[in-house]
């Protein structure tokens, strides 16, 4: 079972992409955007970002959606209004490595 979990695991990473969707409104929940992509695609996963502190959402998260829904979902969510604030929609970038700094 565990090679085959594997496998199936590693063909579902390669059948998604994630985008990056920024000046979402504070009150936005996971489960709303999902619905929002959810005509365009399957939706793999949600992730809204919140600030560590407080918790407080910081407006922006990121949605896996399949590989073939992409384009269709970047060309008709981005710059739509959600809520009263026009949505910025595309391709997640690779996080940049961050220099480490030691506190000593």
């Amino acid at each position: 079972m565990g090679l085959q979990f594997f496998f199936y695991a590693k063909v579902l990473l390669f059948m998604t992409k994630s985008l990056y969707v920024g000046n979402l409104p504070w009150s936005a929940t996971e489960d709303d955007v999902r619905d929002l992509f959810a005509p365009y695609g399957e939706v793999s996963s949600v992730k809204l970002v919140s600030d560590r502190e407080t918790g407080r959402a910081r407006g922006f998260g990121f949605v896996e959606i399949a590989s073939e829904a992409v384009q269709a979902a970047v060309q008709a969510l981005d710059n739509f209004s959600f809520n009263g604030r026009n949505l910025k929609v595309n391709e997640a970038r690779p996080r940049e490595a961050r220099p480490s700094y030691s506190r000593y």
